[in-house]
Parts: C-alpha cells; sequence; structure tokens
C-alpha cells in the first residue's frame, strides 16, 4: 500500500513558547482536558518505552491512571516484561498522541515504584473481574493456549468468592518522574510547532525545537 499520498492539513493557530505556563504540568493538564472536552477515546492512552539490560527497547500501549507535579502514574505487573526492564534501567519514556486536536507529547524520566499503599488503595478500585484478571495471568510469559487462562482466572474467583480480593505483591504501580516534556501542536506545511521543557538544576526550562 502506497502511503505517500496521505496528507494531513493541520491547523493554522500559533503556539507560542512565550505564552505557556512556568510548569509543564499546567499545560498538560490543560490538553489533556481538551482531549477529554472532544472525547477522544481514552486520552489517557499511551506509549510506554522501556529499555532492557542489554539496550534493546520494547514499547507498548498503557493507560496513565494520575498525574501531578510529581509525575504520571500507572500499573502493571512487576514481573512482565515491562517490569524486568525497568528493574535494571528505569529510564523509561512515555508518548500520548490525540490526532483529534493534532496534538502529541512526549515525556521522559525516571520511573519508581508506588509505595504498597498507594498501590492497595488503587487496586480497591478495580472490578472484580480485573482484579481476579491480575492474579490469573503471569503477564509476559508463554502460556498454553486461552482455555488456559480463563481456567486460571475461574481458579481465582473460587479462591476468593467467600471474600475481598486482595492485591497480588507481584503487581502495583510506577510513577516516571519527569525531566523532560515536548508538547507538539501540528501545522500547516510541517512547519509544527514543538515546545520543550527540560529539567536543569530543579528548574524548568523552555525552548523551542525545529519540527
Amino acid at each position: 500500500m502506497d502511503l505517500f499520498d496521505l496528507k494531513e492539513e493541520f491547523i493554522t493557530e500559533t503556539f507560542d513558547e512565550k505564552n505557556v505556563p512556568a510548569a509543564p504540568i499546567m499545560l498538560f493538564k490543560l490538553w489533556f482536558g481538551e482531549a477529554a472536552a472532544v472525547k477522544v477515546f481514552e486520552p489517557n492512552a499511551a506509549i510506554l518505552a522501556t529499555v532492557n539490560s542489554n539496550g534493546l527497547p520494547s514499547a507498548r500501549v498503557i493507560l496513565i491512571r494520575a498525574f501531578s507535579e510529581e509525575g504520571f502514574t500507572f500499573f502493571t505487573n512487576y514481573e512482565s516484561k515491562k517490569g524486568q526492564h525497568l528493574e535494571v534501567n528505569p529510564h523509561a519514556a512515555l508518548v500520548l498522541h490525540w490526532p483529534d486536536l493534532e496534538r502529541q507529547v512526549r515525556i521522559e524520566g525516571i520511573v519508581e515504584k508506588l509505595a504498597p499503599k498507594d498501590s492497595d488503595k488503587y487496586f480497591e478500585t478495580r472490578p472484580t473481574g480485573s482484579r481476579l484478571g491480575a492474579w490469573a495471568s503471569p503477564q509476559s510469559s508463554v502460556i498454553e493456549d486461552r482455555s488456559w487462562l480463563e481456567a486460571k482466572h475461574n481458579e481465582f474467583r473460587q479462591k476468593f468468592k467467600k471474600g475481598e480480593v486482595p492485591r497480588p505483591i507481584n503487581w502495583g504501580g510506577y510513577i516516571l518522574k519527569p525531566n523532560l516534556l515536548e508538547f507538539w501542536q501540528g501545522r500547516q506545511n510541517r512547519l509544527h510547532d514543538r515546545i520543550e521543557y527540560i529539567l536543569e538544576d530543579e528548574k524548568w526550562k523552555i525552548r523551542r525545537l525545529a519540527p
């Protein structure tokens, strides 16, 4: 399939580095709110890129469950491929893409595990089926077939049928503490706006990048 003729006309509104908030989280909150307002499907979906001990990268889509000045929070199985990568190399990157708004946000930083109590608090909000799924799935491991997975799910359903489903110790949250955020706004003639925040000496420096 020839993709060379797939072209998009971008907006004409200027995105000016002189008029952005001093802290990147304020701009992220504004953009995220606008993405939610136009009903972007899962505006909190992001690509998470990690690197293993041999320097080989891997990327997958995750859901950001919270964000603040401290960072961006997501949850997973600690023994999954991404969990194994983060154990040996905590450097990671996130990308959010909102095509309806012709926007993209890139985030780079260091990932740390959340405190167990914070993982417990989030786990308790998950539907029972999802909590059972955290017990049933040896994430990223090779399994026999779908029926094996469903049997495991049913096994834990029976195990916990008389009480609450607790959080498995190998499942929990991470927070990516950013040292760089780049906000990309599509513009005409491929002269896109790229405004970067980079953390230097605990202060955010703002600069424009060439498209």
